[in-house]
């Protein structure tokens, strides 16, 4: 059913003439004509009443006007909310984030952005699955990478961020440290799969070491919590272990050696999405990622 047929009935009640709906329309009496007749097949009633010189609703029509005027006026305020959402910060967020930096370092930062902006609403999803943003209910994510899916409008939030090895200071009393990348291959590595891959390459430069290890998951907190158990030695993206690197709970290795970068995004499905409360989050997420790195 049209809105604009709603429209030509709600006018020719007001008016009491298909003629004067018309021209407050700005179509001809045809079209407005047309467009009863479209209303009424659809409804399978009459709705209105008309001769040469005068139109009257039926019943029916006169109790229809009714849920006609109710739509609109809904539809209106609907449009309007829209709007107002597009130039306040205000209305809801749907986030997806990575499950290690997303529950040790941005809940924390969410919470903070959500009470500068008491209008907003967030729906939150913590995987290190990568989202469907086209299938599922997620309107942004922040990803680690640039996305395959080209269509996609990815703005950096920390593209010099790059991946550490890293090891408990106990494992490494027990074990030793690596003194070269393919020293790896005598250690226990954890190693971090994201659907069937297993990330078991770890990347130096030009060159890829493949390693082993006991202990393999899909989720990168675990992974990190390895780690800190002395567990092993982990490939970690800086951002989610420096907290632990300057505490020195956790130990940086093979510092010489470059290690693969590891940007992080927001990532949406059109710039549409970039709505005034998206961008703000942008930068704020932008200026806290600065001061974990100063």
């Amino acid at each position: 059913m049209r809105t604009d047929d709603l429209n030509v009935l709600v006018y020719a009640a007001e008016h009491g003439s298909l003629s004067a709906a018309a021209r407050e329309l700005a179509i001809t009496p045809a079209v407005a004509s047309v467009a009863i007749k479209r209303l009424e097949d659809a409804l399978g009633t009459r709705l209105l009443v008309r001769s040469t010189r005068s139109l009257r609703l039926t019943p029916a029509g006169a109790h229809y006007l009714v849920h006609a005027k109710t739509a609109l006026s809904a539809l209106a305020e609907g449009e309007k909310e829209l709007h107002r959402e597009r130039q306040e910060i205000a209305g809801e967020i749907s986030l997806s984030m990575p499950s290690d930096l997303g529950r040790n370092v941005l809940l924390g930062w969410l919470d903070r952005f959500m009470a500068l902006h008491p209008q907003l609403r967030l729906r939150l999803r913590v995987s290190d699955r990568v989202s469907d943003l086209f299938r599922q209910p997620v309107e942004i994510a922040l990803r680690y990478g640039v996305p395959e899916d080209s269509s996609l409008v990815a703005l950096p939030l920390k593209s010099d961020n790059q991946r550490v090895v890293c090891a408990a200071p106990h494992y490494i009393a027990r074990h030793g440290e690596p003194a070269a990348p393919d020293e790896l291959r005598q250690h226990n590595c954890l190693c971090f799969n994201l659907g069937e891959r297993v990330h078991n390459q770890w990347q130096f430069g030009s060159e890829r070491i493949s390693v082993q290890g006991n202990r393999v998951s899909d989720d990168a907190e675990c992974v990190r919590r390895w780690a800190l158990a002395g567990e092993g030695i982990a490939y970690k993206s800086r951002l989610d272990v420096e907290a632990d690197l300057r505490a020195g709970r956790l130990l940086a290795l093979l510092a010489a050696f470059p290690t693969e970068p590891a940007p992080l995004y927001l990532v949406c499905p059109h710039r549409l999405s970039l709505t005034p409360a998206v961008v703000a989050l942008k930068d704020f997420l932008i200026e806290r990622l600065q001061e974990v790195v100063e």
